[in-house]
């Protein structure tokens, strides 16, 4: 009875518009009553559920990702993308991708990434002849490859809701591949749609400008690298990492690029302090709710009901796949890790697949979540930047979709796609 209060309470409040952590908190709360625990134990969760130190590294990624936005880091990468394939048709789509793709990696957020390559590129391809909804979709779906790379504070929730049963390193590795994948999924979606409707192609620049846009943004880009060779070779752990990333963005910003001005500064701090401040908050709050999970043996219950559905593992990841896009669409990506991977890691295990494929599966998940209402983070920014209706965008979204989902098939059932780099490195 108590889970059922749990559950029903919980789909009524998000059915009713409540905000998720709301939503999550209160039904915790009535379940709590219901059985009569003290609600100092829930609020014991919610510290609980914050106080770990490597969650330091959430406001040091989300913080160097608001600098690098304000910072004029962007305009060099996406100076660097248009030099590179502004000249094959639809070449400001293709710019589009790549630029996203490298700033998402730099940033590590989707919603940044579309913030800031979106605010740019948007209305440029729009003054082009682009239509807006090819233009929101190319840019909404080649952030979504932020969620996957080194600078994503979601890897580090990841890390948490699998009890510390994952190598941050390690995951961190399994990210890079899938989020190739995912790019050249979207470069072959945003080709192909602009070859349908005609698009014009542009000339090449030449090589020498190719070089010369490459090496102006290439501080911003060495982030990543920083990160990931600063782990491995155990100069600095996962949370001085963030930290680092906000040194060296604060260097580029004000001594390389030179665009930080001071009220920039205090804009980027008040963004990530409100950032920070929702992820914490959700993290606490969806703590209460997977003890609760937890207790009433959530994950057994549903372990028994895929193995009365069949017990071919390729036939299990496909259900945990359409059950995490489910409820990707309806949570934040945050919530959505912290609740679904205390109950479907276990099963997947048993079916063979590591908890670096799982985490890269559920990553992917999540961030199709944000392009697909009625959360669709992402693709609300995007439709706000380019002045379209979200139902318009979601005519012609198919193609973009269909590539992302081919993307995500690839890394669920061939393991080698985000445990190869991770197994040739460190082991």
């Amino acid at each position: 009875m108590a889970l059922t209060i749990l559950c029903v309470s919980f789909t009524l409040l998000l059915l009713l518009g409540v905000p998720v952590a709301f939503s999550i908190g209160l039904s915790s709360l009535a379940t709590l009553l219901f059985e009569g625990l003290p609600l100092a134990v829930g609020f014991q969760q919610m510290i609980s559920g914050m106080n770990p130190f490597s969650f330091l590294a959430i406001p040091f990624f989300i913080f160097a990702g608001e600098i690098m936005m304000y910072g004029g880091i962007a305009d060099k990468i996406v100076d660097f993308a248009k030099s590179l394939a502004g000249h094959v048709r639809g070449g400001l789509g293709m710019s589009n991708v790549l630029a996203c793709t490298l700033f998402g990696g730099v940033s590590g957020s989707p919603v940044a990434d579309v913030s800031a390559m979106g605010a740019v590129l948007i209305p440029q391809m729009k003054k082009e002849g682009y239509d807006a909804d090819y233009a929101v979709n190319v840019t909404t779906h080649a952030s979504l490859v932020g969620a996957l790379m080194p600078t994503s504070h979601n890897l580090i929730i990841f890390t948490l809701a699998a009890s510390g049963k994952v190598s941050i390193a390690a995951l961190m590795l399994a990210g890079i591949v899938p989020a190739v994948v995912l790019t050249i999924c979207n470069l072959v979606a945003a080709y192909a749609v602009a070859v349908k409707r005609g698009y014009p192609a542009g000339t090449f620049p030449g090589w020498a400008v190719v070089g010369h846009s490459f090496a102006q943004s290439l501080p911003g880009l060495l982030v990543v690298v920083i990160i990931i060779v600063g782990i491995l070779s155990g100069a600095f752990t996962a949370t001085e990492s963030a930290s680092v990333a906000v040194i060296w963005a604060l260097f580029l910003a004000t001594m390389v690029y030179k665009k930080l001005t001071s009220e920039q500064f205090l804009k980027a701090a008040a963004k990530a302090v409100k950032s920070t401040g929702a992820v914490l908050l959700l993290i606490g709050i969806s703590s209460m709710f997977g003890y609760l999970i937890g207790l009433y043996g959530v994950a057994e219950l549903t372990g028994q009901m895929l193995s009365s559905v069949s017990a071919t593992p390729w036939v299990i990841f496909l259900c945990v796949n359409v059950i995490l896009f489910v409820l990707g669409t309806f949570l934040d990506m945050a919530a959505t890790i912290l609740i679904c991977t205390p109950i479907f890691l276990p099963i997947c295990q048993q079916m063979g697949m590591s908890t670096e494929q799982f985490g890269i599966v559920m990553l992917i998940n999540c961030a199709l979540g944000l392009n697909t209402p009625p959360v669709g983070t992402t693709q609300f920014v995007g439709c706000t930047i380019g002045e379209v209706s979200v139902g318009t965008v979601m005519k012609t979204i198919w193609p973009f979709y269909g590539g992302l989902i081919a993307a995500l098939m690839l890394v669920t059932y061939v393991p080698a796609f985000s445990m190869w780099l991770p197994n040739l490195i460190l082991k």
